[in-house]
């Protein structure tokens, strides 16, 4: 088959949709509920999902807030965890976790409760769903709490960096911006932007606890943001804030070792303007990766090596608006939803699943300060 332009793609993608529905039988997936992380007091909000016509509808505020960055899920989706950037919680200068109960496409709180210092913006479970980490930007540090049946405990374990890089404005201190686990769930990591580094840990499931295994040092003053593990098994790759650059990497299962296969430029040669790379989306059958960058705002498309995880490019496709900063497919992958943070929108570009490539023109849909996009 031909690789079609994405004009084609879009009148063909649009044609099949209406024989589709045409057809004897044919019974169009119900509507998803979809929740937005805002950086404003309403915190997270609610959306219904169309597949079919990649519509997004808004529902309302889920929640009330302030300031979430990052949202998660259960893998039950019976759950929903919210990680909210703010000075203080509590009377205690931290940020706040919290976790809610998902039932009929609306949330209740369920517990809250202090990460280890402020600026909280990143929040992950562990494959057990029994560990919850935190990134702490703005403090410098990592967190884990432990889940049982949604509710968080406090703090069982928090470990505050000291590194910097050579950036005097953006890497004074550390900043800690996210937090991932291993495939098989022995190892814990977390992206320090502002040391240049990610450090590796055990992970105990059972307890919480983390201990030190390792650290992974980036090219100084590149500034790791996110690493996100290919589904081979036994790939990662580090998107650097600051470089606009993303490592290749080698996990090692024996160890949860990091290195480095080859490093990839985000920007176009000889681009003299600003660069900040972000965010990272990754196929479920592994053979697409795209990457997004602010500022010099777009999405990276690649083409990736199922069992090398090795990157050939496809294409710098529209983002819908300024500072993309997260993404995601719709569960069918024939949609990608950008969170445009200074538009206040959310944009939507039809995708094409058997080459990678995204509609040139997408539509948009009001969302106040959009950090985290979430499919429940």
């Amino acid at each position: 088959m031909k690789n079609l332009s994405r004009r084609e793609f879009v009148v063909t993608a649009s044609a099949a949709t209406v024989a589709a529905a045409a057809l004897p039988g044919f019974a169009a997936p119900a509507r998803q509920r979809v929740f937005v992380a805002s950086n404003t007091p309403d915190g997270i909000l609610a959306y219904d999902w169309d597949p079919i016509a990649g519509d997004l509808v808004f529902a309302g505020a889920a929640a009330k807030i302030n300031n979430v960055d990052w949202i998660t899920m259960s893998a039950d989706r019976r759950h929903l965890f919210a990680a909210a950037e703010v000075d203080s919680f509590n009377g205690k200068p931290t940020g706040e976790v919290a976790s809610f109960r998902l039932q009929d496409g609306k949330l209740t709180p369920l517990s809250a409760e202090n990460s280890a210092s402020t600026g909280t913006c990143h929040i992950c479970l562990d494959h057990t769903g029994r560990v919850l980490l935190a990134a702490d930007y703005f403090g410098g540090s990592g967190a884990s709490f432990l889940v049982n049946d949604g509710k968080l405990s406090p703090l069982v374990w928090s470990e505050h960096y000291t590194e910097h890089g050579p950036d005097p404005v953006r890497q004074p201190t550390a900043h800690a911006h996210f937090a991932s686990v291993s495939p098989d769930n022995r190892f814990a990591y977390f992206n320090d932007l502002g040391g240049d580094s990610i450090h590796i840990y055990s992970l105990n499931a059972a307890t919480g606890i983390l201990t030190p295994a390792g650290i992974y040092k980036t090219k100084p003053g590149s500034g790791p943001r996110t690493l996100h593990f290919h589904p081979n098994g036994h790939s990662a790759y580090s998107v650097n804030e600051m470089a606009a650059t993303v490592d290749v990497l080698q996990w090692s299962r024996a160890d949860g070792k990091l290195t480095m296969v080859t490093r990839i430029d985000l920007l176009p040669a000889g681009f003299k303007g600003g660069g900040h790379a972000c965010d990272t989306v990754i196929t479920k059958d592994g053979r697409f990766v795209y990457f997004t960058n602010r500022e010099y705002d777009f999405i990276y498309g690649f083409k990736a090596d199922t069992r090398t995880a090795a990157l050939t490019p496809i294409a710098r496709f529209n983002c819908g608006g300024p500072i993309p900063r997260n993404f995601v497919l719709d569960p069918t992958e024939r949609w990608m939803l950008v969170a445009n943070q200074t538009s206040g929108k959310i944009s939507i570009f039809a995708r094409n699943p058997e080459t990678g490539a995204l509609a040139e023109k997408g539509k948009s849909v009001a969302a106040a300060t959009p950090m985290c996009i979430l499919f429940t």
